[in-house]
């Protein structure tokens, strides 16, 4: 029994390219590509020095337009779509938000484009793309820890750069337990094994515990300031973006400008996982938003989250089942995740609004968004308004207990 359950979870793990031990972060990412794309890495590791001396649109304009055609695996399209991505965010924000890139010249645009459709990812910096793939130790046999880590290419903003994209890499390592949970509560939920579930629930919301814990991390490595008024211009995208009304032209492509979101919390895989098991459902602008945000997901990764969402609905059975300790090992994990959403929405006030008000107050950063991003995420979203939506529909996913003596028989005949 014990073989088959394994053998059934390690079938989940290639199925949906998931890590038992890193989530959805993708395992030992290249940082070489074969030498005919030496100028993408050459450009990718000095792109922060390119962008304070406002060099790298013109080099980007010296660029051949390289074919894709020798990018053989995936982990190869990974680097190449990370970097171009890089560059590409560099190039469109290098000025500021005064004088965006309205047009992404043909070398980037046309194999940025191509590659993109080989990965089923969009031709922007995804959070896959910023988080989970621009990773590496400092030290190859040390730990996964803060001090270990480093980015394979970074934006200006110094310190505050790395902490931002590696305490990200971290809460999302500490996903991984919880996404193994909720394929062990998906397997349970098919035999109706109540133990089982709430044994996968529970490791989902130790594991929700840990990215709360892991996210605090932010304020000990990210300086307010430096954020906003640095790095943030460079994750943003050109969807409902008032400095990018109309989106981007991508040359040798498309004739029209192409809208397309910045990376953000909001791609996470984890996080949207987690509402597909506990049935949270996020209506309205909200809920076309997360859905939308899929789009920017590795496909594999995507299929989790909808597989997770056609399944029987596991707060009808546990309600159904009317067992107290499911019940409250359900509200538990949605406890957690309420906890998580609360304490991202306060770290975002801290870090986009409170920067953002001092930046209208005093006037605006060269470089900086300035007040143009200051209600809106660089996935586009309406921040706060969003943000609270989805913590209150969390909320009110909580179950009502009912009182003991209607479910004591049931819960022993389960046992």
């Amino acid at each position: 029994m014990e073989t088959n359950y394994r053998e059934t979870l390690q079938a989940d793990f290639d199925a949906f390219d998931i890590s038992e031990e890193l989530g959805f972060i993708l395992e030992e990412p290249l940082t070489h590509l074969p030498d005919y794309y030496r100028v993408w890495l050459d450009l990718a590791n000095n792109l922060t020095q390119l962008i304070e001396s406002r060099k790298l649109r013109e080099l980007v304009h010296k660029m051949p337009v390289l074919s894709p055609h020798l990018l053989n695996n995936h982990r190869e399209l990974r680097l190449a779509h990370l970097a171009l991505g890089f560059i590409s965010m560099g190039y469109v924000w290098q000025e500021g938000q005064h004088e965006p890139a309205q047009i992404l010249p043909k070398a980037l645009a046309w194999p940025y484009w191509l590659i993109s459709r080989r990965l089923g990812l969009p031709p922007i910096l995804t959070y896959a793309d910023s988080v989970l793939a621009n990773w590496k130790l400092k030290d190859p046999t040390g730990d996964m820890e803060i001090g270990n880590m480093d980015l394979i290419f970074s934006f200006p903003g110094g310190e505050s750069c790395r902490g931002f994209f590696t305490v990200s890499l971290l809460v999302e390592m500490a996903a991984s337990t919880g996404i193994k949970g909720a394929l062990e509560v998906m397997h349970a939920m098919k035999i109706s094994d109540l133990i089982g579930i709430q044994k996968g629930l529970n490791k989902v919301t130790q594991s929700l515990k840990k990215m709360k814990e892991t996210f605090q991390l932010m304020h000990n490595h990210v300086e307010p300031n430096a954020f906003h008024g640095t790095l943030r211009i460079f994750v943003s995208g050109w969807r409902d973006n008032p400095m990018l009304p109309r989106g981007l032209l991508y040359e040798g492509v498309s004739n029209e400008p192409i809208l397309l979101s910045g990376g953000s919390a909001a791609q996470s895989s984890a996080i949207q996982c987690f509402d597909a098991l506990l049935c949270i459902q996020h209506e309205g602008e909200t809920g076309a938003f997360l859905t939308r945000m899929r789009d920017y997901m590795p496909p594999a990764h995507r299929q989790l989250i909808e597989t997770l969402s056609v399944c029987p609905s596991l707060r009808d059975f546990i309600t159904t089942c009317s067992s107290s300790d499911l019940c409250q090992a359900y509200n538990s994990c949605v406890s957690a995740l309420v906890d998580l959403r609360s304490y991202h929405l306060n770290t975002v006030a801290k870090y986009v609004i409170v920067p953002g008000n001092h930046a209208r107050s005093m006037g605006c950063p060269l470089r900086g968004v300035g007040t143009a991003l200051n209600s809106t995420g660089t996935g586009g979203s309406n921040l706060m308004v969003f943000l609270k939506s989805v913590r209150n529909t969390t909320q009110r996913a909580l179950i009502l207990e009912r009182p003991k003596h209607q479910e004591k028989h049931e819960w022993n005949a389960a046992k």
